[in-house]
């Protein structure tokens, strides 16, 4: 039983937890308004592994908590190359923003701003470029790199669905 649980501390250590954005917000009720504080999170295990949340609370330490329980629950897996990049460009949508993610050559690094950079270095993606355009919210910017992440595939995952060799793939 002792070594499940040292298992599953060790699988809690390694996830890194990033606090993006705390926002003070008011709803307004009958006796005026009422203060609350939302949290935007990004998980990741620098492994492929990545989800982003959303936490609101009256005070700010239980909102960051609300936010990693709500991060850990919506993870995605993402491919990654033997040079910590990605398979291919990819477009990725949420509301209003539009992400363009594009493989980088060894040793550029994550050109990227914002939560698109956070969301891909915890990621563990490590030469890549990343553009947000259209909008600058935070949580929706983020959103969107996660929605390019979860539609990226592999050369193997493509050639399975095509039914031919891998290496007739781009027919060389």
């Amino acid at each position: 039983m002792k070594k499940k649980q040292q298992r599953n501390k060790e699988q809690e250590n390694n996830w890194e937890e990033r606090v993006v954005q705390v926002k003070r917000v008011t709803k307004v009720v009958k006796g005026g308004k009422k203060l609350s504080f939302r949290a935007i999170l990004i998980v990741g295990n620098e492994k492929g592994q990545i989800g982003v949340g959303v936490g609101k609370a009256s005070d700010v330490i239980g909102a960051v908590k609300k936010g990693v329980t709500d991060a850990k629950k919506h993870l995605i897996n993402i491919p990654l190359t033997k040079s910590y990049s990605i398979p291919h460009t990819m477009h990725g949508i949420s509301g209003a923003a539009k992400v363009i993610i594009r493989p980088s050559a060894i040793g550029s690094g994550v050109i990227a701003g914002g939560s698109t950079r956070t969301v891909l270095e915890l990621a563990g993606v490590k030469n890549i470029l990343a553009k947000q355009l259209r909008s600058s919210n935070t949580l929706n910017n983020a959103r969107a790199v996660l929605n390019a992440l979860s539609n990226l595939r592999t050369f193997k995952e493509t050639a399975k669905d095509r039914d031919i060799n891998i290496e007739n793939l781009y027919g060389i």
